[in-house]
């Protein structure tokens, strides 16, 4: 998804910003090279902190006076105190991650609430590639070629609400983007968020 705002952030991400309280403690995880973060302080006034995997982003992120250091989900999370943020923000990264339910269950620990977004493997054009072609679907979205993709736990959005639901999780606000990036509020319980939805917000907090 390529779309953008005025402000040069892809549409998920700017949707994700609007629901960031102005001038909250934040933590982005996957921060990538601070896109998200930078937007958060300037137009939010935010309090932010970021980890990323990648040398190279981290050193793109410092480069613009971000703190942002080097880190894994799986594994770092888990040393910070609960409750140190606000908002832990968890962007098409959760696919990623060997061990989702636990990174989940860490970002409800050390933040009041966390925004998580990810892409929908049960968006119709990837049931309808696999359905024609009977191999894994290359998309704008989902780029790379099986063999090397860093994507290990795909899911559908109805798989994470059933995760959600295990946790104790409560769904605060959640919606669905369609493949042209538009916000569409179709109930993220029901089946055609999961059939039409290309990719997914969820903004979660403890019960």
């Amino acid at each position: 998804m390529n779309s953008t705002t005025h402000a040069g952030l892809r549409i998920d991400l700017q949707l994700i910003a609007d629901l960031v309280e102005p001038k909250a403690r934040v933590l982005d995880v996957g921060c990538g090279e601070g896109l998200l973060l930078s937007y958060l302080q300037e137009f939010r006034q935010v309090d932010g902190r970021g980890i990323e995997l990648s040398m190279a982003g981290v050193r793109e992120a410092v480069g613009q006076g971000l703190s942002v250091i080097q880190g894994d989900a799986d594994t770092d999370l888990a040393a910070y105190p609960p409750d140190s943020f606000d908002f832990v923000i968890l962007s098409k990264t959760l696919q990623a991650t060997r061990n989702p339910r636990g990174v989940l269950e860490n970002l409800l620990r050390i933040g009041r609430r966390a925004i998580v977004s990810f892409p929908n493997f049960g968006y119709w054009r990837n049931r309808l590639h696999l359905g024609l072609h009977g191999r894994m679907p290359v998309t704008s979205a989902l780029s790379y070629q099986w063999y090397e993709t860093p994507n290990i736990h795909f899911c559908t959005i109805r798989d994470f609400v059933v995760l959600c639901q295990d946790l104790g999780l409560v769904i605060e606000s959640a919606f669905a983007l369609d493949g042209a990036g538009h916000r569409r509020d179709w109930d993220v319980t029901g089946g055609w968020a999961n059939l039409m939805g290309a990719d997914a917000v969820f903004l979660l907090r403890r019960a």
